[in-house]
């Protein structure tokens, strides 16, 4: 018979004392049993922050604790991925995650050292964000076909703002630009819903794709001009403007966003965080923030459902990125 050695005796002790710790401490009816971490991969004022702090109050109710949202911002939501991968996966931290961190990223940043469906566990989506076409209102363009016109006239002359190559707002304007056989000069910046909403609200550029909530003020207050909505129906907050899809444009590109943890988060804790996403976003007071907003909720089957649509959406990103042949890094 094969003998082991003390500290292999001691090590495989420890595995199992540890094991047994765990499905006791992270069992559903103990767990949680101290504040919750929500990491938010962007800056105060966009839409994931925006979304996080509508839930919030609904998730911590569910939990019977306190929730606090934590802004990493920084290369592109990626900060934020790290932190949450590097969290110990024990509940208590989960990523609210979106279709630019979770689906764009992965295929964008080859060199990256984490990937969201290896390294993190998709638990269920909670929204999905239409994105907008916007002008700055000096431009006369009022539809999409108007704005096109223009383009074509004058090739190169106007700018458009973004706040990442592999952004979802950056990807939607080359999808556009390449449909309609047009150009147009790309400015990046360091955010899309702040730091390129205000160079367009400055007239630094003179259009760009933005998410719809965060656009809706500024239209509210004849800052900016709606041509486009990026969804498959027109938004009740807004339904005189058309969609991209009726002006000719198959662009349904939404903003979608999840919940995530570690991976080797016990599955008595996935499950709970399941339920309570599930039930957050069926609360009738973020139903009605959301939904001022033009923001949808969207609940995933299972979050086995969830893990197919952000396989599927990273797929069809991936082959975005590779038609438009956008260099990735």
């Amino acid at each position: 018979m094969r003998r082991i050695s003390r500290f292999a005796a001691v090590a495989v002790l420890s595995s199992v004392l540890s094991s047994v710790v765990c499905g006791a401490a992270f069992s559903a009816d103990t767990y949680p049993n101290r504040p919750v971490r929500m990491i938010v991969p962007f800056a105060p004022g966009g839409a994931s922050d925006f979304v996080g702090r509508i839930i919030q109050p609904a998730m911590a109710e569910l939990l019977h604790q306190q929730v606090v949202v934590d802004n990493r911002a920084g290369a592109a939501g990626n900060i934020g991925v790290e932190t949450a991968v590097r969290a110990s996966p024990d509940g208590y931290t989960f990523l609210l995650g979106n279709v630019g961190t979770m689906a764009i990223n992965p295929v964008y940043y080859t060199k990256f050292a984490y990937r969201p469906l290896k390294d993190l566990i998709p638990i269920t989506q909670v929204v999905d964000v239409p994105g907008s076409l916007v002008v700055n209102p000096t431009l006369q363009a009022r539809t999409a076909k108007e704005l096109v016109t223009y383009l074509k006239a004058n090739p190169g002359k106007l700018n458009y703002g973004s706040p990442a190559p592999s952004s979802a707002n950056n990807l939607e304007m080359i999808m556009f630009l390449n449909a309609s056989g047009t150009s147009a000069v790309g400015v990046p910046y360091k955010g899309g819903a702040g730091p390129a909403t205000i160079g367009l609200l400055a007239n630094e550029v003179q259009m760009m794709f933005v998410t719809f909530s965060s656009a809706l003020p500024h239209v509210k207050n004849n800052r900016m001009r709606m041509l486009g909505v990026i969804s498959p129906q027109r938004n009740s907050a807004m339904p005189d403007v058309p969609t991209m899809r009726e002006q000719g444009y198959d662009m349904v590109v939404g903003s979608w966003q999840g919940l995530f943890v570690p991976k080797d988060t016990p599955k008595a804790v996935v499950s709970k965080l399941y339920q309570v996403g599930q039930a957050a976003v069926k609360n009738t007071t973020v139903i009605k923030r959301l939904g001022d907003s033009g923001v949808g909720v969207v609940a995933s089957p299972s979050s086995e459902e969830f893990v197919k649509f952000v396989k599927a959406e990273t797929d069809r990103f991936g082959k975005v990125i590779s038609d438009s042949k956008i260099p990735t890094e």
